[in-house]
Formats: C-alpha cells, structure tokens, sequence
C-alpha cells in the first residue's frame, strides 16, 4: 500500500526515530490521536469519535465580541474532584495554544499536566474540583470550525472571528452550568494565561485569585509577527482550499501547511541551549544533509509537524492563533496599565528563566503591575518557553506555596 504522506514529515507510524542526545518527552496535549497510515484532513475530535474522559455540556447561543453569533456551543471539558457545598473550592484550568481538556486522567497517567493535577499533588483534587475546558474555537470537543453548522456543513473558513474575551464568555456560561459563581483560582500557562488575565478582566467578581505562567496581559509586536508567519503557513498550503478541505479524500489535507506553522511556534517555544545540547550538528541518523538529507534538528521539527497534523484540525489553529494575536486585555478598558492596577486579586506570576516567547523581563513587569503580587516566581529551566510542562518539581513547589498562602489568607 502507498503512503501517502508529505515528504518532508518523520516516515509513518511507527515514526522514524529522531536522532537526539537527550530525548524529552513531549507534554503539549493530553490525548494522542490513535496510528494511522495516512494523516487526516483533520485532527479534530467528530462525532462518533471515542470521547476519552470528556464530559460536554450544550452552553446554548454565545454571542461574539467582534458580531457574529453562534447560535448552539457544545463545550468539552473534564473536571476532577467535587464541588463543596458552598462551590467555594473550584478552579479553572486554561490549556495552551494547541492543548485540550485532558489536563490529566483518572488514573493519574496521561494528560499534560499529570504531575499537577491529582489527589496529594500541587493541585489537590481531594481538596478542589478542578475544571478544564476546551476552548471555544478549538478542534477536541468544543464547537469549533470542524463541527457543522446550521445549514449541515461544517463551519470551516465560516466560522466567525473570536477573541479570548469570547472564550472567557463561553467558560462563563459553563461555570454556571456546574454551579460555580466564583473561581477560588483560574490557572493557565502560555495562552493559557492570557484566558487567565482575561477572566480577571472580564469577570472580577468571579476569580479569587488568578496564577498566570508564562503569559501576559496583551500580545507583543513580536509575538504577534510570530504569530503571522503561522497563518500565512497555513494559509499559503493549497491543499487548505481556502479553509473548504474538509471533503477532501484521506491524506489530502493541508497537513504541509498546519505542520510548518508548528515548526515556527515550535522554535520559540524551545531555546537554543536545548538544541544544541540535543541535537549540535548532527545529520539525521541515516541521512546525509550534504547530499539532500537532513540535520537531526530538521528531523526533530518535522516530527512535531507530523504529530500536530495528526491530532489538530487547520482553521481550529487559524482561529485560535488569531485570538491570540488579538489579545489585549486593556482593549476599549482605557489601556492594560489601568486594568493591572485595579486587579487587586492574589496573583502568582511565573517566569521561565530561558523563555524566548515570553520573556522574563515582561513577565517582572507584569507582577510589578498587579497589586495582589508579590513577585515573580522564576523556573530556572533548560528547556525554554516549554519548561513549564517539563520541570514539574519547580512548578509544583511554587504552586503548593501559592494555595498554602492562600488558604491562610496570607495573599
């Protein structure tokens, strides 16, 4: 049987292996699609699909910041824990840019933050009922470009523009759903945090503290440029067809386009330090690069090209890329710097000492700004942008201090 792959991804199921000095394992999303010969046209979550540990919940009609409406939102989510009688023992979990809900499992063995979430861990689920949502937009549950609209067909390029004070909107209306006026903590990283601040913006009454890693109040120019080669990335692939691929016959979908933008993101979400401890100059193993081959590096990029091709749907990334290009929490609320100054909430903000998304200097400034902060707390990571998935002893140590001050009141 012919695979039929682009030739510039990592072989097929089994994936070839990606020569690397010191392999790290991979925390971005908590499920992992199921082995296939082809990639699909998209890596969404349909109807029919196993739901895993998802719970979904039919949050009605959300009407959107910029117009537009979506006249009937399904949200997937999961949760952990039980509510307390007096709903006062409830956070919020923000996932990253292409993350999901399956923060962790109910056997405590997968999902992307397994070593944070659970019964005695940092985030104590005997203690909190934790909930994480798929965002509004996204491809794994909640209704998103994939899912069919009205008239039968899919959303696709239809689909209208959101922004994360619409995603915050949908979480709002899924917190009344399960009973919770008010958040004892929103928690996010990355884009993550961006929903975070947020949710502190648009809902003040509703968030008790928030814990923002590695984010901010508003998108800089240069994350924003970042952001842009993404979309043309995809968008530049002809096998997008304008956003309408999703009839497309199996392995002809815009995996080329939706894989480079990943291998850009990628790059800032690692450090060089890093690649050059795992990868220097070294070819790809088999492969000759002064004769069309590849450096390991190269193999490394196209690896998380492939993997993101085959769990994550094109115009979800479009839409969510987007929102986070136009992020601003001070939008039309008199600048960023009035809305910092009157969020007086306890604040916990941490910093990747390697970060070269978001760097530690903002993230300084940012916990300078919040009156309910009392500094910034540093990872000190290799890894870059990223350590918040990987040195989980560090983040768990800086969590448990956050709650522990909080329950004695003591932020």
């Amino acid at each position: 049987m012919p695979i039929n792959l682009p030739n510039f991804l990592v072989g097929h199921p089994p994936l070839d292996h990606v020569t690397d000095a010191e392999p790290i394992g991979d925390f971005d999303t908590g499920y992992y699609p199921r082995p296939r010969l082809t990639i699909p046209v998209t890596g969404a979550w349909r109807e029919g699909d196993d739901p895993g540990e998802r719970q979904f919940a039919d949050i009605g009609p959300v009407e959107l910041e910029l117009g537009g409406r979506l006249p009937n939102v399904r949200m997937a989510y999961e949760t952990w824990g039980k509510l307390n009688e007096d709903a006062s023992n409830a956070i919020l979990l923000c996932h990253a840019l292409t993350g999901d809900s399956h923060a962790t499992s109910r056997d405590g063995k997968s999902g992307w933050w397994k070593d944070i979430v659970g019964p005695g861990l940092a985030i104590d689920t005997d203690r909190y009922f934790v909930v994480c949502p798929n965002v509004l937009g996204g491809c794994q549950g909640t209704t998103g470009p994939a899912d069919l609209a009205p008239d039968g067909r899919p959303w696709g390029p239809r689909f209208p523009e959101a922004t994360i004070r619409d995603m915050c909107a949908a979480e709002a209306k899924l917190a009344d759903l399960l009973g919770v006026e008010r958040w004892a903590l929103v928690a996010g990283a990355s884009f993550g945090g961006n929903r975070t601040m947020e949710w502190a913006a648009s809902f003040p009454e509703r968030v008790g503290a928030i814990a923002v890693l590695v984010s901010g109040p508003a998108s800089t120019a240069e994350q924003v440029a970042f952001a842009h080669f993404q979309l043309k990335a995809v968008q530049g692939d002809p096998k997008w067809r304008g956003g309408n691929y999703y009839d497309a016959p199996e392995g002809d979908g815009p995996a080329f386009g939706l894989g480079f933008a990943r291998e850009i993101a990628h790059l800032t979400y690692r450090c060089a330090p890093e690649l050059d401890t795992r990868f220097s100059r070294n070819a790809q193993e088999g492969e000759d690069p002064l004769h069309g081959g590849r450096y390991a590096v190269e193999s490394y990029l196209d690896y998380h090209a492939y993997k993101l091709a085959m769990r994550f749907d094109a115009n979800s990334y479009l839409v969510i890329t987007r929102s986070f290009m136009t992020h601003d929490i001070g939008r039309g609320r008199s600048g960023v710097d009035k809305v910092l100054e009157n969020m007086t909430i306890p604040a916990l903000v941490v910093e990747v000492d390697s970060d070269r998304l978001f760097y530690p200097k903002d993230m300084r400034m940012l916990a300078a700004a919040l009156p309910g902060c009392k500094g910034v707390a540093t990872v000190h990571s290799r890894h870059g942008h990223d350590g918040f998935l990987i040195e989980n002893d560090q983040v768990t140590a800086i969590l448990r201090e956050f709650l522990g001050e909080l329950d004695e009141g003591r932020v």
